[in-house]
Protein backbone atom coordinates (compact mmCIF):
# COMPACT_ATOMS: atom_id res chain seq x y z
CA UNK A 1 0.00 0.00 0.00
CA UNK A 2 0.74 3.38 -0.69
CA UNK A 3 -0.05 6.93 -0.43
CA UNK A 4 1.61 9.21 -2.97
CA UNK A 5 1.28 13.43 -2.56
CA UNK A 6 2.47 15.82 -5.44
CA UNK A 7 2.67 19.46 -4.89
CA UNK A 8 -0.32 20.06 -2.49
CA UNK A 9 -1.04 23.76 -2.52
CA UNK A 10 -4.01 25.21 -0.52
CA UNK A 11 -4.09 29.36 0.18
CA UNK A 12 -7.28 30.40 2.23
CA UNK A 13 -9.20 33.48 1.91
CA UNK A 14 -7.95 35.34 4.12
CA UNK A 15 -4.41 34.86 2.38
CA UNK A 16 -2.54 32.04 4.62
CA UNK A 17 -0.68 29.92 2.30
CA UNK A 18 -1.50 26.14 4.89
CA UNK A 19 0.27 24.33 2.23
CA UNK A 20 2.95 25.13 -0.51
CA UNK A 21 3.71 22.45 -3.33
CA UNK A 22 4.24 19.35 -0.47
CA UNK A 23 5.21 16.18 -2.07
CA UNK A 24 5.13 13.07 0.05
CA UNK A 25 5.70 8.92 -0.20
CA UNK A 26 3.97 6.95 2.66
CA UNK A 27 3.76 3.03 2.34
CA UNK A 28 2.48 0.79 5.28
CA UNK A 29 2.81 1.26 8.66
CA UNK A 30 3.01 4.12 10.84
CA UNK A 31 4.18 7.50 9.57
CA UNK A 32 4.84 10.78 11.85
CA UNK A 33 3.62 14.30 10.54
CA UNK A 34 5.15 16.46 12.92
CA UNK A 35 4.50 20.09 13.10
CA UNK A 36 3.77 23.20 15.50
CA UNK A 37 0.17 24.61 15.32
CA UNK A 38 -0.56 26.06 12.37
CA UNK A 39 1.62 24.14 10.50
CA UNK A 40 -0.82 23.44 8.11
CA UNK A 41 -0.72 19.63 9.45
CA UNK A 42 -4.90 19.64 9.59
CA UNK A 43 -5.61 21.05 6.04
CA UNK A 44 -3.13 18.20 4.87
CA UNK A 45 -5.47 15.85 6.77
CA UNK A 46 -8.47 17.09 5.90
CA UNK A 47 -7.55 16.97 2.26
CA UNK A 48 -6.72 13.36 2.73
CA UNK A 49 -9.43 12.64 4.59
CA UNK A 50 -11.77 14.29 1.47
CA UNK A 51 -13.21 16.93 3.74
CA UNK A 52 -11.57 19.90 1.86
CA UNK A 53 -10.22 20.93 -1.91
CA UNK A 54 -6.53 22.09 -2.38
CA UNK A 55 -5.59 24.55 -4.43
CA UNK A 56 -3.45 22.32 -7.20
CA UNK A 57 -1.62 18.94 -6.43
CA UNK A 58 -2.69 15.32 -7.03
CA UNK A 59 -3.41 12.44 -4.12
CA UNK A 60 -3.73 8.89 -5.06
CA UNK A 61 -4.05 5.94 -2.14
CA UNK A 62 -3.26 2.72 -4.13
CA UNK A 63 -5.01 3.02 -7.29
CA UNK A 64 -7.78 6.03 -5.81
CA UNK A 65 -7.03 9.28 -7.18
CA UNK A 66 -8.14 11.04 -3.82
CA UNK A 67 -9.38 14.23 -5.11
CA UNK A 68 -11.56 12.79 -7.86
CA UNK A 69 -12.82 9.34 -6.53
CA UNK A 70 -13.54 10.90 -3.16
CA UNK A 71 -16.61 7.99 -2.64
CA UNK A 72 -14.02 5.24 -3.52
CA UNK A 73 -11.04 6.47 -0.94
CA UNK A 74 -13.95 6.89 1.52
CA UNK A 75 -14.86 3.15 1.85
CA UNK A 76 -11.23 2.15 2.86
CA UNK A 77 -10.64 5.30 4.61
CA UNK A 78 -10.46 5.60 9.08
CA UNK A 79 -10.70 9.00 10.13
CA UNK A 80 -10.01 10.81 13.78
CA UNK A 81 -10.09 14.22 13.50
CA UNK A 82 -8.17 16.87 15.59
CA UNK A 83 -11.78 17.56 17.39
CA UNK A 84 -13.66 14.18 18.26
CA UNK A 85 -17.49 15.12 19.13
CA UNK A 86 -19.62 12.34 20.73
CA UNK A 87 -23.20 12.01 21.61
CA UNK A 88 -23.27 12.49 25.41
CA UNK A 89 -26.16 10.80 26.49
CA UNK A 90 -25.31 7.63 24.36
CA UNK A 91 -23.65 4.54 25.39
CA UNK A 92 -20.49 3.36 23.38
CA UNK A 93 -22.21 -0.13 22.30
CA UNK A 94 -25.54 1.94 20.57
CA UNK A 95 -23.65 4.92 18.80
CA UNK A 96 -20.75 2.21 17.45
CA UNK A 97 -23.74 0.47 16.47
CA UNK A 98 -25.18 3.25 14.57
CA UNK A 99 -22.07 3.63 12.77
CA UNK A 100 -21.71 0.61 11.36
CA UNK A 101 -25.52 0.75 10.17
CA UNK A 102 -24.19 3.93 8.26
CA UNK A 103 -21.28 2.40 6.98
CA UNK A 104 -23.67 -0.19 5.48
CA UNK A 105 -23.27 -3.51 7.64
CA UNK A 106 -26.92 -4.70 7.42
CA UNK A 107 -26.17 -7.81 8.88
CA UNK A 108 -27.07 -7.96 12.66
CA UNK A 109 -25.42 -10.50 13.30
CA UNK A 110 -22.64 -9.68 11.75
CA UNK A 111 -22.77 -6.06 13.33
CA UNK A 112 -23.01 -7.16 16.81
CA UNK A 113 -19.84 -9.46 15.95
CA UNK A 114 -17.57 -6.26 14.81
CA UNK A 115 -19.15 -4.12 17.43
CA UNK A 116 -18.53 -6.30 19.95
CA UNK A 117 -14.46 -7.22 18.70
CA UNK A 118 -14.17 -3.18 17.97
CA UNK A 119 -14.82 -2.55 21.90
CA UNK A 120 -12.06 -5.22 22.84
CA UNK A 121 -9.70 -4.16 20.60
CA UNK A 122 -10.21 -0.54 22.51
CA UNK A 123 -10.26 -1.74 25.76
CA UNK A 124 -13.51 -0.10 25.72
CA UNK A 125 -15.86 -3.69 26.60
CA UNK A 126 -16.32 -3.10 30.06
CA UNK A 127 -18.01 0.57 29.80
CA UNK A 128 -19.98 -0.18 26.71
CA UNK A 129 -23.01 0.42 28.60
CA UNK A 130 -21.22 3.69 29.94
CA UNK A 131 -22.78 7.05 28.53
CA UNK A 132 -20.10 8.53 26.36
CA UNK A 133 -20.37 12.28 28.39
CA UNK A 134 -18.97 10.04 30.98
CA UNK A 135 -15.72 9.26 29.23
CA UNK A 136 -12.44 10.53 30.06
CA UNK A 137 -10.64 12.09 27.11
CA UNK A 138 -8.71 9.00 26.54
CA UNK A 139 -12.02 6.90 26.51
CA UNK A 140 -12.89 9.05 24.21
CA UNK A 141 -10.28 8.89 22.08
CA UNK A 142 -10.55 5.46 22.32
CA UNK A 143 -14.07 5.33 21.05
CA UNK A 144 -12.99 7.93 18.32
CA UNK A 145 -10.72 5.06 16.74
CA UNK A 146 -13.28 2.33 17.40
CA UNK A 147 -15.59 4.19 15.45
CA UNK A 148 -12.69 4.90 12.01
CA UNK A 149 -11.91 1.19 12.19
CA UNK A 150 -15.54 -0.42 11.23
CA UNK A 151 -14.84 -0.71 7.85
CA UNK A 152 -11.96 -2.37 8.10
CA UNK A 153 -9.64 0.75 6.67
CA UNK A 154 -6.72 0.66 4.98
CA UNK A 155 -5.86 4.19 5.26
CA UNK A 156 -6.53 5.70 8.95
CA UNK A 157 -5.72 9.36 9.51
CA UNK A 158 -5.28 10.38 13.37
CA UNK A 159 -4.90 14.43 13.65
CA UNK A 160 -3.43 15.21 17.21
CA UNK A 161 -4.94 12.44 18.65
CA UNK A 162 -2.95 12.59 22.48
CA UNK A 163 -3.33 16.13 23.05
CA UNK A 164 -4.90 16.84 26.60
CA UNK A 165 -4.31 12.83 27.61
CA UNK A 166 -2.86 11.81 30.31
CA UNK A 167 0.75 9.57 30.27
CA UNK A 168 -1.37 6.49 31.26
CA UNK A 169 -4.19 7.14 28.96
CA UNK A 170 -1.66 8.50 25.66
CA UNK A 171 -0.10 5.17 26.31
CA UNK A 172 -2.88 2.95 25.65
CA UNK A 173 -4.03 5.24 22.70
CA UNK A 174 -0.20 4.95 21.36
CA UNK A 175 -0.28 0.95 21.75
CA UNK A 176 -3.37 0.62 19.79
CA UNK A 177 -2.20 2.95 17.14
CA UNK A 178 1.09 0.79 16.60
CA UNK A 179 -1.09 -2.07 16.20
CA UNK A 180 -2.93 -0.79 13.37
CA UNK A 181 -0.07 -0.02 11.25
CA UNK A 182 1.09 -3.60 10.79
CA UNK A 183 -1.65 -3.82 8.28
CA UNK A 184 -2.16 -0.14 7.15
CA UNK A 185 -0.66 3.52 6.28
CA UNK A 186 -1.46 4.76 9.19
CA UNK A 187 -0.56 8.75 9.40
CA UNK A 188 -0.37 10.31 12.91
CA UNK A 189 -0.21 14.48 12.86
CA UNK A 190 0.95 15.64 16.03
CA UNK A 191 3.44 18.49 17.49
CA UNK A 192 4.08 16.01 20.28
CA UNK A 193 7.72 14.67 19.32
CA UNK A 194 7.30 11.78 21.80
CA UNK A 195 5.09 10.73 19.69
CA UNK A 196 6.56 10.08 16.85
CA UNK A 197 9.57 8.26 18.11
CA UNK A 198 7.95 6.12 19.97
CA UNK A 199 5.92 4.87 16.87
CA UNK A 200 6.71 5.93 13.58
CA UNK A 201 9.42 4.09 11.18
CA UNK A 202 8.89 7.04 8.98
CA UNK A 203 8.52 11.34 9.34
CA UNK A 204 8.16 14.07 8.28
CA UNK A 205 8.33 17.91 9.49
CA UNK A 206 6.41 20.87 8.19
CA UNK A 207 6.04 24.67 9.06
CA UNK A 208 4.38 27.05 7.91
CA UNK A 209 2.83 25.06 5.00
CA UNK A 210 6.15 23.79 3.59
CA UNK A 211 8.15 20.33 4.00
CA UNK A 212 11.18 20.79 5.63
CA UNK A 213 12.12 17.21 6.24
CA UNK A 214 10.70 13.16 5.89
CA UNK A 215 12.95 10.18 6.68
CA UNK A 216 13.73 7.76 9.25
CA UNK A 217 13.52 9.23 12.77
CA UNK A 218 17.43 7.28 13.45
CA UNK A 219 18.45 8.56 10.72
CA UNK A 220 17.20 11.95 11.10
CA UNK A 221 18.79 11.99 14.48
CA UNK A 222 22.54 10.10 13.15
CA UNK A 223 22.55 13.28 10.83
CA UNK A 224 23.46 15.63 13.36
CA UNK A 225 25.37 13.26 15.69
CA UNK A 226 28.42 15.42 16.99
CA UNK A 227 26.87 18.46 15.94
CA UNK A 228 24.55 18.82 18.91
CA UNK A 229 26.16 21.15 22.55
CA UNK A 230 24.72 22.02 25.47
CA UNK A 231 25.33 24.56 28.16
CA UNK A 232 23.35 25.87 31.36
CA UNK A 233 22.87 30.07 31.25
CA UNK A 234 21.86 32.61 32.63
CA UNK A 235 18.34 34.11 32.06
CA UNK A 236 19.92 37.74 31.08
CA UNK A 237 21.74 36.30 28.99
CA UNK A 238 19.51 34.24 27.05
CA UNK A 239 19.15 36.89 24.02
CA UNK A 240 22.65 36.85 23.56
CA UNK A 241 23.22 33.60 23.35
CA UNK A 242 20.35 33.83 20.37
CA UNK A 243 22.08 36.31 18.55
CA UNK A 244 25.78 34.53 18.48
CA UNK A 245 24.67 30.98 18.05
CA UNK A 246 22.12 28.49 16.11
CA UNK A 247 20.05 27.93 19.26
CA UNK A 248 17.67 24.77 18.70
CA UNK A 249 15.98 24.81 22.28
CA UNK A 250 15.84 25.82 25.78
CA UNK A 251 14.61 24.11 29.32
CA UNK A 252 14.40 25.35 33.01
CA UNK A 253 16.54 23.31 34.98
CA UNK A 254 16.36 25.03 38.94
CA UNK A 255 15.26 27.98 37.23
CA UNK A 256 18.23 28.36 34.72
CA UNK A 257 17.90 27.58 31.23
CA UNK A 258 19.59 24.95 29.83
CA UNK A 259 20.03 25.32 25.65
CA UNK A 260 21.18 23.36 23.13
CA UNK A 261 22.68 24.88 19.80
CA UNK A 262 23.57 23.11 16.85
CA UNK A 263 26.96 23.71 15.49
CA UNK A 264 29.30 21.44 12.95
CA UNK A 265 32.64 22.56 15.11
CA UNK A 266 33.11 22.65 19.18
CA UNK A 267 32.20 26.19 19.95
CA UNK A 268 33.86 26.29 23.28
CA UNK A 269 32.60 28.76 25.66
CA UNK A 270 31.56 25.85 28.29
CA UNK A 271 29.83 24.23 25.66
CA UNK A 272 29.58 20.64 26.00
CA UNK A 273 28.45 17.69 23.50
CA UNK A 274 25.42 15.96 23.89
CA UNK A 275 24.15 13.11 21.91
CA UNK A 276 21.38 13.89 20.04
CA UNK A 277 17.27 12.91 20.11
CA UNK A 278 14.20 13.60 17.96
CA UNK A 279 13.37 16.75 19.53
CA UNK A 280 16.91 18.09 18.73
CA UNK A 281 16.31 17.28 14.73
CA UNK A 282 12.67 18.57 15.08
CA UNK A 283 13.54 22.14 16.69
CA UNK A 284 16.84 22.35 14.65
CA UNK A 285 14.42 22.47 11.67
CA UNK A 286 11.48 24.78 13.25
CA UNK A 287 13.49 27.04 15.09
CA UNK A 288 16.92 26.40 13.35
CA UNK A 289 18.83 26.48 10.34
CA UNK A 290 20.19 23.03 9.78
CA UNK A 291 20.28 21.42 6.26
CA UNK A 292 20.03 17.50 7.31
CA UNK A 293 20.52 15.00 4.65
CA UNK A 294 18.26 11.97 4.97
CA UNK A 295 18.79 8.45 2.79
Amino acid sequence: MQLSINNLSKTYSNGVEALKNVSLTIKTGMFGLLGPNGAGKSTLMRILATLQEPDTGIAVFNDINILKEKDKLRKTLGYLPQEFGVYPKINAETLLNHVAVLKGINKRGERKELVKALLNKTNLYEQRKKNLGGYSGGMKQRFGIAQALIANPKLIIVDEPTAGLDPAERNRFLNLLSELGDHAVVILSTHIVEDVKELCTDMAVINKGELLLQGNPLDAIESIQGRVWKKIIDKTTLSEYKTNFNVVSEKLIAGKPIIHILSDTNPGDGFESVTPDLEDVYFAQIFGSAELAIT
